[in-house]
């Protein structure tokens, strides 16, 4: 469970193209990023801690491709230094994972603190538009222009947990945020699609596995899936071509409570 496995060298569709990952020292970003390095991509690693970026890219296949380029999402300045370093290093952008997320403990929506509030916003909505904003601005006038956009919405973006207002409210204005995004790069070739998971096996999700705060009241522990999964599914729509778009997926552990949740 967890992170992926370098993905095998041979696959090449990524070869030539330029992608951004951001929270890819852990978690679904580290995943995402290992099987875009397998699959040939030029990958900029984002995140606030360079030694577990640097560790990301010793674990691929290929870690010559992976740069490590700390940036803290919740930050316009160094957002703009980290596509500025992608723009001296390779040129363009092809690909942003839009994936960097804060999600904090469940609590009571008239406990939640000033601070907590404007923490989850900044890095869940704010960050995501900062990123999407250089990403976009790239894309449409480089040459051969377009690129795509894929942001990481959780199922959160759909239905929510108990006791989590600040999350889920962000996760629904990323919903927002990739349609705005998927119609003003229309006429420009810029896709923006949303992958909306549930309980991958990450850092963030272990206390999952053991037993979590239910809709009643109770706790019960849920089922999770491999990281790997979501991996390959961000790399499949990424590697489509930009005349075709998957605009939502959800991906989910089979058995957890989302179908009925409440």
């Amino acid at each position: 469970m967890g992170a992926a496995a370098p993905a095998a060298p041979e696959r090449g569709e990524g070869e030539g193209r330029v992608a951004v990952v951001t929270g890819a020292g852990s978690g679904i970003g580290r995943a995402v990023a290992l099987e875009l390095l397998g699959r040939g991509y030029e990958v900029a690693l984002a995140g606030r801690r360079r030694d577990r970026l640097e560790e990301t890219a010793r674990m691929s296949a290929a870690p010559d491709r992976g740069v490590a380029v700390p940036a803290d999402v919740a930050d316009p300045d160094a957002v703009r230094a980290l596509f500025d370093a992608v723009d001296e290093r390779w040129g363009r952008v092809d690909v942003l994972f839009n994936n960097a997320g804060a999600m904090p403990s469940p609590t009571p929506v008239d406990e939640v603190g000033d601070e907590e509030w404007r923490r989850v916003v900044d890095v869940n909505l704010t960050g995501a538009f900062w990123c999407a904003r250089e990403a976009f601005a790239r894309m449409r006038r480089q040459e051969p222009r377009g690129g795509r956009i894929i942001n990481n919405g959780s199922v959160s973006a759909q239905v929510p947990r108990p006791m989590s207002v600040g999350y889920t409210a962000t996760k629904h204005a990323v919903t927002g945020l990739t349609k705005s995004l998927a119609l003003e790069g229309r006429p420009l070739g810029i896709a923006c699609g949303q992958i909306d998971i549930g309980n991958a096996a990450t850092e963030l999700t272990e206390g999952i596995a053991a037993g979590t705060l239910q809709a009643d009241g109770g706790r019960a522990p849920e089922p999770v899936f491999d990281a790997a999964y979501v991996a390959r599914a961000v790399a499949d729509m990424a590697a489509l071509p930009l005349e075709a778009n998957v605009q939502w997926m959800t991906l989910m552990a089979t058995g957890m409570p989302y179908i009925g949740r409440g």
